[in-house]
């Protein structure tokens, strides 16, 4: 299997799985963990091995899988203590009712709890279970203990569940889940902080199918928007149209137009200590667009257009504004448009990019600029520069307010 570096890279984790449908998901999340460079010790219980066996978790890790407390391959006895003495974190996932109602109150009859018990690394849990053992008293008094003795819970999530019910309860994704895990391993250099983003592009009617507007995907917005709740920040994305899966925890508002985002940024705004504005926002809108659809014949069709409102300089003008992050694509002359631009809007930090070599795509490359100079960013993956990004806000955004 072809690794990919990551900020997993190198990193030790145990991975337990119980017992429940949601074990096959583990399976897609060991690959995942595999693929991005982490070494995974996996252990099972007896009942995860009715769902998948341990012959399929060991092929995919490419190392023995424990099951029993009293497995003879440990020579001194003592796999509950060793397993979790070089890992950076013990991971359960799917974490049945039963198993978290162990961790909450101590229980170890089992080589995955004893270890549990034992370990001296941290613990990150993903439930999964029925909408009803999820909502249950006892289930939620045992996950308020978790989160008091500082166990991180990933999930669960809302959807149709294996039992044909929907609702709260089934385990996240394994994509989601490895993002998961990647932000409990960032700096929360934004913890307590609420971060507003823009992104996407907006479009703007012609008719009932037409508009205008633009190739940005939303990648790099989104980005951000994962590096910042990663950060620990609280976070609101005002989202144009996109077809991204917005990041978990994220609280997302959709929008259509300029105006609508405009809008939904002044009814959010006020709360936010920090505003990244990195939508490509229409600059026109049609004035008389048409409610059906415009028949095609052979005559000029001529449009009327006039100027959407400016959203960054709308908060940059705000009586009592948060810091302001804006986003520039330009063509040409980079290093002198985007700072013209920074310094029109009075900008502390502005992120810019060349068109030719961002949009659409996994990668980009950024340049910064605040009022210290440039600080260009090599191209690499777009959340890897929205981390860059976020931790030199969080830079900034710390010596703005010492000065406050």
């Amino acid at each position: 299997m072809k690794r990919i570096m990551t900020d997993l890279a190198n990193k030790r984790l145990l991975l337990g799985v119980t017992g429940g449908i949601a074990a096959y998901k583990a399976a897609e999340l060991l690959r995942l963990l595999v693929k991005a460079g982490v070494e995974v010790q996996v252990v099972m219980t007896a009942a995860a091995c009715q769902f998948v066996t341990a012959v399929t978790m060991q092929a995919l890790s490419g190392r023995p899988v424990f099951t029993d407390l009293w497995d003879k391959r440990i020579d001194n006895g003592m796999a509950h203590i060793d397993f979790t003495r070089d890992v950076d974190a013990v991971v359960i996932a799917p974490a049945s009712a039963d198993f978290i109602a162990k961790l909450a109150n101590g229980l170890a009859d089992d080589l995955l709890s004893t270890l549990c018990l034992a370990r001296a690394c941290p613990l990150l849990v993903a439930p999964a279970m029925n909408k009803q053992m999820w909502e249950h008293p006892a289930t939620q008094r045992n996950v308020a203990l978790l989160r008091a003795d500082g166990v991180e819970l990933l999930g669960p999530d809302e959807g149709v569940q294996a039992c044909g019910e929907t609702g709260m309860g089934r385990m996240l994704e394994a994509q989601s889940l490895l993002h998961g895990i990647e932000a409990f391993f960032q700096p929360k250099l934004l913890s307590g902080r609420h971060v507003l983003i823009t992104a996407g592009p907006t479009f703007e009617a012609i008719d009932a199918v037409r508009g205008i507007t633009n190739s940005s995907s939303g990648k790099m917005g989104y980005a951000v928007a994962r590096a910042a709740l990663e950060a620990g920040a609280e976070v609101t994305l005002v989202s144009g149209p996109t077809c991204i899966q917005p990041p978990v925890g994220a609280r997302v508002i959709q929008v259509t137009t300029a105006q609508q985002m405009l809008k939904a940024v002044n009814e959010t705004v006020n709360w936010a200590d920090i505003f990244i504005g990195v939508a490509a926002v229409a600059d026109y809108y049609v004035l008389n667009p048409s409610e059906q659809k415009i028949k095609k014949d052979a005559h000029v069709l001529t449009l009327e257009l006039a100027p959407n409102p400016d959203i960054v300089s709308n908060v940059v003008n705000l009586q009592n504004p948060p810091f302001c992050v804006g986003f520039a694509a330009e063509s040409e002359n980079l290093y002198e448009y985007a700072e013209l631009k920074r310094r029109r809007k009075n900008l502390p930090l502005l992120a810019a990019n060349l068109v030719q070599t961002a949009v659409g795509g996994d990668d980009n490359e950024l340049v910064l600029f605040d009022d210290e100079g440039a600080h260009p960013l090599p191209r690499a993956p777009k959340i890897t520069l929205a981390r860059q990004l976020i931790a030199h806000i969080a830079t900034l955004y710390q010596k703005s307010s010492q000065k406050k």
